[in-house]
This record gives C-alpha cells, structure tokens and sequence, in this order.
C-alpha cells in the first residue's frame, strides 16, 4: 500500500469515527502479540512443544490430564507476567477518552484473556475469559485464595472440593451470557465496528462483524496481515501500535 493510500484510509477512518454516535471496538490475538504475548497459533515451545494449544484448552483434557493442563497455564502466566501494554493499547485508551469528551458510546470488546488493556487503563469487556482468575471446575465459583504462579501443583475449591481451572473459556464451552450480551447490545448500537488484531474466524465473536454490517455500520479493520474481507469498508494494513496513535492523532 501506498503512502498516499495508507493516509487516505486513516483520514476516512477518522471521518467515520469523528460522524459516528456509537463505537463498537474488537480486539483480537494480534494486538497483545507486538507486547511479545504468543498468539495460540503460534507453535508451542519447549516443554509443550509436541502440543497443540487446542489440545490442552479443552474441558477433555482438563478431564483426562489435570496436572498437565494447569502446569501449562500456570508456564503461560509465567511467560506473559512481565508483558506491558504497547501504543496500541495506550490510543485504544485515548480513543475511550475522546468519545467521552465528544459524548459518544465507546465499547471496547477483546478475544484476548490478558490485562494489558486494563494496564493501559482502558474498560474492557472479555469474551473469553481471563488468564489471571480462576475458578471451580465443579460449582463454578469463583476462586479468589492467592496463587503462586511459580507453583503447579493442583489447588482445590474450598466449597465443594472441585479441581481449580483458569476462569478462561475453551474450545467447545460457551462464551459468558452476560459479556456476550453486551457485546451484541453494542454491535447492534454501533454506527462504526473496529476489529483490531484479529482473523475474524473464532466464532462466535467472528459473527459480530457480520451482524454490524448488516445493521448498517461501516467496518474498519486494522491488521498486518489484512483479511481481504469484503465486508470491510476501510483497511488500515500494518501495525496497530502504529496505526492506532496516528489514527487518535487524525481525530
């Protein structure tokens, strides 16, 4: 892409979002991957590196081989604890701020079970879970007792006993209602979708795209590898730490 073309995009997404009453932002793997957090389609390494990520994130094999899914999140948690948000992460919190200034709806939606966008000080609604909570595998209550993430043996639920998992969701469960919920609230609502970082193929959040563009918004998409989908009305290819600055910068 062209410079002139790169910048004539960024200006129709700023027009968009400068015309639009209601914002509906969806991030995915792509945007914690520029703070070096691998993305699950990523070959695994060392110990795990004859595993597949979608044989070890499933309620099965959290039934065949406990010990071995939880060993491997708490090496996930080991491997991303020091990561920091990166300038994708501080615009998506300027581009929070600014909607509030410009009395405009702003809802900030990510795939990603991570923290970096609350470290950049954003609101945030996870589809999928969160790397840091855990949770009953057997009365799903919450399991708020300190976790040495250094340590994996099994911990159990101080209710009923059950074997602690991460509050994360897996190949094959259904997403939160009440997150889901709000995001399809906010994909009807909006006059523009942002999908960030993301292969729009993981349903069901991939389906939000669709139903936004259905409803009548524009959809702007800002990817390093571009998904060529015909649904997108503006491709911003590249970076989102560097598209996502200059793009706050234009409004």
């Amino acid at each position: 892409m062209s410079d002139m073309t790169a910048l004539a995009e960024l200006t129709q997404a700023a027009d968009l979002l400068t015309q639009a009453k209601s914002i509906c932002i969806l991030t995915g793997a792509g945007i914690s991957a520029e703070s070096g957090i691998p993305t699950f389609r990523d070959k695994q390494t060392g110990l795990w590196e004859n595993y597949r990520a979608e044989d070890l994130a499933s309620i099965d094999a959290f039934e065949r081989n406990p010990q071995m899914v939880w060993s491997w999140y708490q090496w996930r948690r080991n491997l991303v604890k020091d990561k920091q948000p990166n300038p994708a992460h501080h615009a998506l919190f300027k581009l929070q701020q600014w909607a509030e200034t410009e009395h405009k709806t702003l809802a900030l939606i990510t795939q990603n079970v991570d923290d970096l966008h609350e470290q950049a000080g954003s609101k945030v609604t996870h589809l999928h879970g969160h790397l840091w909570r855990n949770k009953c595998s057997g009365c799903d209550s919450p399991y708020t007792e300190p976790v040495d993430y250094s340590q994996d043996s099994l911990l159990h639920c101080p209710h009923c006993e059950g074997l602690i998992r991460p509050d994360i969701v897996w190949f094959g469960e259904m997403l939160p209602q009440q997150e889901w919920r709000y995001a399809e609230h906010a994909v009807n609502d909006c006059d523009v979708f942002i999908s960030i970082g993301t292969s729009s193929l993981v349903y069901p959040a991939a389906g939000l795209l669709q139903v936004a563009k259905q409803q009548g918004a524009a959809i702007i998409e800002v990817n390093l590898n571009p998904t060529q989908n015909p649904l997108v009305d503006v491709e911003l290819a590249g970076k989102a730490g560097e598209i996502l600055p200059k793009l706050v910068d234009a409004l």
